[in-house]
């Protein structure tokens, strides 16, 4: 009897962490994330932030909205996903301000907006660690 093997095929996908830490933990993560740049290893982009308040604040649920759009229709302009999303303009136009100054969204010389991002991840501990 043979056995099975299962294959899984890793889709390549352009992904962020997000994470909330304490500045001590910002810090040893930046430090590793660094030896590993030097190294030649491959280095996932991260955010940190000091609270899920402060998470919360700067991605709100609208703000994710705004990202799931465009990277479904890329190539929108602010005025173009502010109609497509039925929200007012100058909202819109402060949130992605807000995403582009965070690295989530990108905008083009000529205003099209896009997103960099295939998945992010949101790592929010309830505990601290030892």
């Amino acid at each position: 009897m043979k056995a099975r093997q299962l294959f899984r095929y890793k889709v390549a996908m352009n992904r962020i962490e997000i994470s909330v830490l304490s500045p001590q933990r910002a810090l040893r993560a930046f430090a590793e994330t660094w030896h590993c740049a030097e190294a030649g290893m491959e280095v996932t982009p991260r955010l940190a932030f000091g609270s899920l308040r402060e998470l919360f604040s700067a991605i709100s649920e609208k703000r994710l909205d705004l990202l799931r759009q465009v990277a479904a229709q890329e190539g929108l302009t602010v005025r173009q996903l502010a109609q497509s999303l039925g929200r007012d303009y100058k909202n819109v136009h402060t949130d992605v301000t807000a995403l582009v100054a965070l690295g989530l969204l990108e905008r083009s010389e000529n205003g099209v907006l896009s997103a960099p991002y295939d998945e992010i991840l949101i790592h929010a501990g309830i505990r601290d660690a030892a």
